[in-house]
């Protein structure tokens, strides 16, 4: 359903910050009631139950991998003070912050990982336009995908989101999704998704991202009108003509963007956007 889709993508680039149940609402276009009833019928949890164990979730990662500083993990997962955050952590996991960081793992905590609506299939479609760019340098943050657990990627923007404009040689006035293929050529089960802006230079990068560059070809283009959290269902159909089309090139790391320019508002998920292909000549 198109709207707990909505629901889902608003609540997956949002959890960091103070959002509400007539927040969720608001962006799927539901009531607080139908929104309430039909996310639980199709997720099998409440809103807030699932809200709850995402930010915890993400928390619990946090401090497995060692977070000096557990009040600036609570806080950044929503609650005001250590107290609050520990009895949250205790309920839903078991164990305490500091038992988790201790651990240094996660194993026997029941996580609540990021669910993705399937795509809707759509008629196959052909590229508006085609477009030649010269070489491009991303700056960004990186992250390992499997196909089938694509949920997360809108968390990679909510990291990134506050670093767009503080980037040295930042190239402004949009946003790229970049799908490369892994550092593993040998994986055929998962991509690295790229977070990225574009920039002039890629030296003196921020502490945490990643940079790559992507040499001058052609791309096809596909406009995607609707709401963000369906975009894979262009990317499908992209990817669908390509297949078709003869021109997939024989090989290479980048697979597809997501050009994200400035009509798109990343606070709705609305505004549209762009999937690229590259194409051979």
């Amino acid at each position: 359903m198109q709207a707990i889709g909505k629901a889902l993508w608003f609540i997956e680039s949002h959890f960091g910050e103070s959002v509400t149940l007539d927040d969720v609402a608001m962006a799927s276009g539901l009531s607080r009631f139908h929104l309430s009833r039909t996310f639980a019928a199709t997720i099998g949890q409440s809103v807030i139950a699932y809200l709850r164990g995402r930010r915890l979730t993400e928390a619990a990662r946090q401090l497995a991998d060692g977070a000096p500083d557990i009040l600036q993990v609570a806080l950044g997962a929503g609650y005001g003070s250590h107290e609050a955050f520990t009895r949250a952590f205790r309920d839903q996991f078991g164990l305490t912050p500091e038992e988790t960081r201790s651990r240094r793992s996660l194993i026997n905590l029941q996580l609540v990982e990021a669910i993705r609506m399937p795509d809707k299939q759509v008629l196959p479609v052909s590229p508006a336009r085609f477009i030649k760019t010269d070489t491009m340098l991303f700056a960004g943050i990186r992250k390992y995908f499997h196909f089938d657990d694509r949920g997360g990627i809108p968390n990679v923007w909510q990291l990134f989101g506050p670093m767009i404009g503080t980037i040295p040689g930042e190239v402004s006035g949009a946003a790229y999704g970049l799908n490369l293929a892994p550092a593993d050529l040998s994986d055929e089960s998962g991509f690295d998704y790229f977070a990225a802006v574009q920039t002039k230079t890629l030296d003196e990068l921020p502490e945490g991202l990643s940079g790559t560059r992507i040499g001058g070809r052609e791309w096809a283009v596909f406009p995607h009108k609707g709401h963000v959290s369906s975009i894979g269902a262009t990317c499908g159909a992209a990817g669908e003509w390509l297949a078709q089309s003869g021109r997939a090139p024989k090989s290479g790391p980048m697979q597809m963007i997501e050009y994200y320019g400035p009509q798109f508002d990343a606070r709705t998920g609305l505004g549209g956007c762009e999937v690229w292909v590259p194409v051979e000549k």
